[in-house]
């Protein structure tokens, strides 16, 4: 029997472009959604996120993606061609070209939702060169408890397969660092990428993304901003009562904290 389209996912896609956020507009950004371990629900080719409905998913079934990161395709129609022949209906619009990078996310860091957007808060940073410093650093307690310890920088790369191969590349860096996922993708002259394990959790680290690349702004502009240092950021993200915090935040909270 084929799988629906979550509710939750064209919730979260409605969210994420209200126009009071300033996170996409027209065709810009897109969202998936584990199924199961064998496939994922994700925006489809020039479908907008303000009116996307459950005809505006494709679903894809990851072993097909995966392939291309072993054998890449030569040529974008190649890529066009395998991505086609992932899906699990053959009638459904054509999958988003980022469609590689969400399937790799979801398996690789063990995610459920993918929540990639393209706000002007952040993108004000992600085009100057201060990109870099917002990625690597803290300037308020609760970034740390929903963005993680720091962000994974991706300079400029190609959209497609081109983009999901440096994104790998530099998760696996991040993950030999910390020895777990990170929560933000940040990527220059581009957008971000928010990784959770529910659309809740998507939308509470895009949401928080963007208010610490606001505050960073202003704080650019009024002299010179002061980050927490590393050891503070890490005692603030392994405190075990931020830890309960980071858990009630995912909508998935099943114990008391300790």
């Amino acid at each position: 029997m084929m799988s629906t389209v979550p509710d939750q996912l064209i919730q979260l896609s409605h969210a994420l472009s209200n126009p009071r956020r300033g996170y996409v507009i027209i065709g810009e950004g897109n969202t998936s959604l584990r199924t199961d371990d064998k496939s994922f629900w994700v925006k489809a080719s020039g479908q907008q996120l303000a009116t996307i409905a459950a005809d505006g998913f494709a679903h894809i079934q990851f072993d097909r993606i995966m392939r291309l990161f072993e054998t890449p395709p030569q040529t974008l129609t190649e890529e066009r061609e395998l991505l086609r022949a992932a899906l699990l209906d053959d009638a459904a619009a054509f999958p988003s070209v980022e469609t590689s990078f969400h399937a790799m996310l979801l398996l690789d860091c063990h995610a459920n939702c993918i929540a990639h957007t393209h706000p002007i808060s952040i993108n004000r940073l992600m085009c100057s060169q201060h990109a870099q410093m917002f990625a690597s650093h803290r300037t308020c307690p609760d970034e740390v408890v929903l963005c993680g310890p720091e962000s994974v920088f991706v300079p400029y790369t190609d959209p497609g397969l081109p983009l999901a191969l440096e994104i790998r590349t530099r998760v696996q860096q991040y993950v030999e660092k910390y020895g777990e996922a990170p929560k933000v993708i940040l990527l220059a002259n581009h957008g971000v990428i928010a990784l959770g394990q529910t659309t809740t959790e998507a939308l509470n680290i895009t949401d928080m993304c963007v208010k610490s690349a606001e505050i960073l702004w202003g704080a650019l502009a009024i002299g010179g901003p002061v980050f927490l240092s590393e050891e503070q950021v890490m005692h603030i993200y392994r405190r075990p009562d931020e830890i309960y915090r980071r858990k009630m935040f995912t909508g998935l909270l099943e114990e008391s904290p300790s």
